[in-house]
């Protein structure tokens, strides 16, 4: 009996410290915005700022234990909406009508997030989104108490003090889903308009996309892409638990039960034997490691296949153009070749990113070209056909 109590005792400690290990793996991520500067600077570059694209990259890196966001909401009323749906708590700080304009939502903001440094060990990492430097003086001190600083901001709006304070510095108008541009947006709407009247009169083809195998098709990207962006984001092997952990900080009601699958490794396993990712036994019995699998393999070809899609359609409009085609555009133009092609399959975050490794892998050349302010891809002229450049 004493055995058997010894032993229930050291499994049960086991159980308790394998418990405690994976928790301290995952980072814990408070996150502090000041509305009036992202706002802001996104409304000066012809953005509209929605907190979604940003809880998306954040829930790759962590959990999000505190989300609080800064202003006096009387001036952003149509933006309360977005980040009450992103569960964002909304600190109000009036502005009073007899001070000089200086956002007090600063200060406030400063003492919060040095409240919560100091009373919070668990909280590792913090999230400031501002471009502003008066928070510089904020980040030094937040790491000086030993907290990882990942700071938000916009491209055009952001001083150049705050990023090189920070431990991360993520521009949200480069996030994969950020708003467009006003000019592409009005596009884009067009586009969606005109969908919707091709898929009214083709007698119900709208529902036809909502199929089972459409919604694991979609499923699977998604899985490639939180994959995609956890290697990249932390050192390491990704395990299959903190993956789940990942998907579920993206989309709460994800089951993996919905697609019909019994477990998610038995999803995993799945996904696997269509090539998409690669499974090895991990350190934790039971919880297996997840990468994508090696160049040289059937998924391997199959991306082989995506990058000469490319050097093939960058050829064929070089022709057709007589000049280089510009990078915008020519997602359309590979999907009007291959229907259902997507960079996401892949691991890639956005069509840049998989035009970029065809870059590094020598499938084509590309060029920015600040006047216009657009890439341009092309094939060197030693490596395209003679007919191809009669015409250029």
């Amino acid at each position: 009996m004493a055995t058997f109590r010894r032993r229930d005792r050291a499994r049960l400690r086991a159980i308790v410290e394998g418990m405690t290990t994976q928790d301290q793996t995952e980072e814990r991520l408070a996150l502090f915005i000041d509305h009036e500067n992202v706002a802001i600077g996104a409304r000066d570059i012809g953005l509209r700022f929605d907190v979604s694209p940003l809880l998306e990259a954040l829930a790759e890196r962590g959990r999000l234990i505190t989300r609080r966001a800064y202003a006096d909401w009387n001036l952003f009323r149509e933006d309360r909406r977005g980040l009450v749906d992103g569960n964002i708590e909304l600190i109000e700080i009036p502005q009073r009508s007899d001070s000089v304009r200086k956002n007090a939502a600063d200060i406030q903001m400063a003492v919060d997030a040095m409240e919560l440094a100091l009373t919070r060990d668990f909280v590792s990492t913090f999230v400031i989104v501002s471009g502003d430097s008066d928070f510089t003086p904020l980040v030094s001190k937040l790491r000086e108490l030993n907290k990882r600083v990942i700071g938000v901001g916009m491209k055009g709006s952001t001083s150049g003090m705050l990023p090189p304070s920070c431990d991360e510095f993520i521009f949200y108008d480069r996030l994969d889903g950020a708003p467009q541009r006003s000019s592409s947006s009005k596009k884009s709407s067009r586009s969606k308009s005109k969908k919707k009247t091709s898929g009214k009169s083709s007698g119900g083809e709208s529902k036809k996309k909502s199929s089972g195998k459409q919604d694991l098709r979609e499923l699977e990207r998604v899985i490639t892409r939180t994959l995609s962006g956890m290697q990249s984001t932390a050192a390491g092997a990704v395990q299959a638990s903190n993956l789940k952990r990942a998907l579920l900080r993206k989309d709460p009601t994800f089951a993996e039960g919905d697609y019909g699958f019994r477990g998610f490794q038995e999803l995993l396993r799945h996904l696997e034997s269509n090539d998409t990712v690669k499974l090895t036994e991990g350190s934790a019995p039971g919880d297996p490691e997840v990468d994508f699998p090696e160049s040289g393999g059937a998924k391997g070809s199959s991306e082989q296949e995506a990058f000469d899609l490319l050097r093939s359609t960058v050829i064929e409009l070089m022709a057709e153009l007589g000049g280089d085609p510009p990078l915008s555009g020519l997602k359309d133009q590979l999907r009007k070749r291959q229907e259902n092609f997507s960079e996401k399959d892949f691991g890639y975050g956005g069509f840049l990113q998989f035009c970029k490794a065809a870059v590094t892998k020598d499938v084509v050349e590309m060029d920015w070209e600040e006047d216009d302010e657009e890439y341009y891809l092309y094939v060197p002229d030693d490596e395209l056909p003679d007919e191809v450049l009669d015409k250029i």
